[in-house]
């Protein structure tokens, strides 16, 4: 059966007032008319004394930040006759419901400069009887994660973090080699000792679970290439180019330095049923659909997925795994997306606090 969509934090963050009704109701003890412009409420001074509060609202309803990034709410108490007041911060109980984001008496919400891609919370507003929650999801921006060296590539700056974005566009820094390279015990489709049995640590416990519960729902998968240092990378780029053209190479095969397998997150997979070969007729396979059903569950994506091609520069890859963490797998599962679709730029707010 299909799983409930999970609530998608990246399409576009209306700045409207979203008012959300609640049960119950009481008498206003310090309401405050906002003054009058284009993205307020005209002023009432008598507002308190002509209805009874019916709901709140928040501005901004959703909130996409970056990393260590703050913005600060503003509350609204809205009448059974549709009159609008600002509703001093004073005043509110706010609480996080997550250790990653908080917010302080004022109503600043502030990401955790330590915070990581995908990470969620809901903020709750409770003012006279009544509830409201606004979704914070934390998301670094592209902008900010990457910088344009002499050549005019964008090398990443973020190579760590587990949803660096590694692509055509986006490279690693020359030498990069990722810190903490474990190899998984997990079954391989070769026996000797290769870098492409190795993966950063939290990547390979996560892949482990993954090939443990394929193998209890029946399903035997196999590593076949995990990390890969700039110098394998380039040796198969080049075989690849003077076997196919480089027109074609590219459309699989990773240009040094751009590739998701010199991060240590990614791993290639097959099975026994296409003779461990990495072509789409693995897609076919009981274990690829497993693999296509399951992976968001233990923090992998299908990272060049069927018909994306435009968006991710990249063929169909039905064995090309990519760790991301559980809560954003599922994000880019449910709603069908890309890494790149995940991320937007217009809509994470980077203003950061003063020291």
């Amino acid at each position: 059966m299909p799983r409930k969509p999970f609530p998608l934090l990246t399409a576009a963050i209306p700045i409207l007032f979203s008012t959300i009704l609640m049960t119950g109701c009481g008498a206003a003890s310090a309401l405050t008319p906002s003054s009058t412009s284009p993205t307020q409420p005209p002023a009432s001074d008598n507002l308190q004394n002509q209805a009874a509060i019916a709901s709140l609202s928040a501005d901004p309803s959703q909130l996409v930040l970056a990393p260590g990034a703050h913005h600060t709410l503003h509350i609204y108490a809205i009448t059974s006759d549709q009159k609008k007041a600002a509703v001093q911060p004073a005043d509110i109980h706010f609480q996080s419901g997550g250790a990653e984001i908080s917010i302080d008496p004022n109503g600043t919400i502030t990401a955790a400069p330590d915070a990581s891609t995908g990470d969620v919370a809901e903020i709750t507003i409770s003012y006279d009887n009544h509830r409201i929650t606004v979704p914070v999801e934390v998301k670094y921006s592209l902008s900010e994660t990457a910088s344009t060296d002499a050549s005019g590539d964008h090398v990443v700056n973020n190579m760590v973090d587990r949803a660096v974005l590694v692509n055509k566009q986006r490279k690693l820094p020359d030498g990069y080699v990722p810190p903490d390279l474990v190899v998984p015990h997990v079954p391989f489709s070769f026996t000797q000792m290769n870098e492409r049995k190795y993966m950063r640590k939290e990547a390979a416990d996560a892949l482990e679970q993954l090939f443990a519960a394929a193998k209890n729902d029946g399903y035997q998968l196999y590593g076949v290439s995990g990390y890969r240092s700039y110098k394998t990378q380039k040796s198969l780029f080049d075989m690849y180019v003077r076997t196919q053209g480089e027109t074609e190479a590219k459309r699989f095969s990773a240009i040094p330095g751009h590739s998701e397998h010199q991060t240590g997150l990614a791993i290639d997979v097959s099975s026994s049923d296409v003779h461990f070969n990495l072509d789409q007729s693995f897609g076919n396979t009981p274990e690829a659909k497993w693999l296509a059903e399951h992976a968001d569950e233990y923090g992998f994506i299908i990272r060049y997925p069927q018909d994306k091609e435009a968006i991710t520069g990249y063929a169909y890859e039905p064995w090309h795994i990519r760790y991301v963490g559980k809560q954003l797998a599922k994000e880019i599962y449910t709603n069908h997306l890309t890494l790149e679709q995940f991320f937007d730029d217009a809509q994470v707010v980077l203003a950061r606090q003063q020291n």
